[in-house]
């Protein structure tokens, strides 16, 4: 009888910790439910998040438009992978990855990715001649001098129509994005290209999805500029929601930086912010002090619900309060089921201990 009783009052307490957590992801408790539109940061170099590791790269899950998206991949693979397993994220269900760049703080934990999900599709960026990702070239590319004879010459004098070159992560599932793309419905990625010193002529993706309340912009490190990447993404829907990730304001003078803020607020008049990464602490405040309560915090571990009112998730177990935990203690202690605990009071114990 008691162990009915157990199960009943644990099914309603059950009940009553879920319901408030539906409602803080705006979802309701049907099979019928959308799936939830959020990002989580796995990989920055601020964060609360004790169980995870914070270090100078970055890496995002976005789940949104019923797809599973891993944005690239942080510096160090172990480090990665520490993370990854501290969320609970599981990248064998994954839709796709996008590598924004080749540069090493956003690729550089690609090895554990390929270990877990060696055949997942993943987009990086064409780069040219000898590019990380891989590269083809015409063979048009280089001058021919037909009067050598062909042991001085490449490939004999008979070169292949396309020259291919190899990848830096070789059995990878890797497409080459040169331009932008809508790869599936909704879901663009755009291609810009550099023009500042020290990364003149790099090829950067940012992740644009066209949702309902408008474009949710995910960027790596906005090295071809942030501006220029909203420009972009405005081209889509002018309706710019929600940005998330790097704006590589890092070392940026104060006038450029209010200049980038007021634009993104006056210009682009974009709803809400999520900066990270390789913003930059200065350009952290300034763009506090512009949008306000529009501004949301994207430290590592963050989970950033993208919908209508895009805003910090808190973690389920908050739901918990100490009077549902002292209930739970209560019911356990009184159980005397001689053989044994129950399952229901197994599953209370492991929320208690959460």
């Amino acid at each position: 009888m008691r162990t009915t009783n157990l199960f009943v009052l644990a099914t309603t307490l059950m009940s009553a910790w879920l319901l408030p957590s539906y409602a803080a992801t705006g979802r309701t408790p049907t099979a019928t439910a959308a799936e939830p539109a959020r990002i989580t940061v796995l990989y920055d170099a601020f964060g609360k998040d004790a169980t995870m590791t914070k270090d100078w790269g970055y890496a995002a899950l976005v789940e949104i438009n019923g797809k599973r998206i891993l944005f690239d991949t942080g510096d160090d693979p172990a480090i990665f992978a520490k993370n990854v397993k501290a969320r609970a994220i599981d990248l064998t269900k994954l839709d796709f990855v996008v590598l924004s760049h080749r540069h090493g703080d956003h690729v550089g934990g690609f090895s554990y990715l390929h270990s877990v999900n060696p055949k997942v599709k993943i987009y990086a960026p064409k780069d040219g001649f000898g590019g990380i990702f891989g590269s083809d070239l015409p063979n048009k590319f280089y001058r021919k001098d037909e009067s050598l004879p062909a042991e001085m010459r490449y490939y004999n004098g008979a070169p292949p129509e396309i020259i291919r070159l190899g990848t830096g992560f070789p059995g990878a599932n890797i497409q080459l994005i040169d331009k932008t793309t809508e790869v599936v419905a909704g879901i663009t990625l755009i291609a810009t290209v550099s023009d500042a010193t020290g990364t003149k002529e790099l090829k950067e993706l940012s992740l644009a999805v066209d949702t309902p309340d408008g474009i949710v912009l995910v960027v790596g490190c906005s090295h071809p500029g942030i501006e220029t990447i909203v420009a972009e993404a405005a081209k889509i829907n002018p309706h710019i929601h929600f940005i998330a990730g790097g704006f590589h304001l890092v070392a940026t003078e104060d006038t450029a930086i209010e200049k980038a803020a007021t634009s993104l607020h006056d210009t682009y008049k974009v709803d809400y912010i999520a900066p990270g990464h390789c913003t930059g602490e200065p350009t952290f405040a300034a763009m506090q002090r512009m949008f306000g309560d529009r501004y949301l915090y994207a430290g590592l571990g963050t989970t950033l619900g993208v919908g209508a009112v895009p805003r910090v998730e808190s973690d389920r177990s908050a739901a918990l309060n100490e009077d549902d935990l002292r209930g739970y203690r209560m019911l356990l202690a009184s159980s005397d089921d001689s053989e044994g605990s129950s399952p229901e009071a197994d599953r209370l114990a492991q929320v208690q201990s959460r």
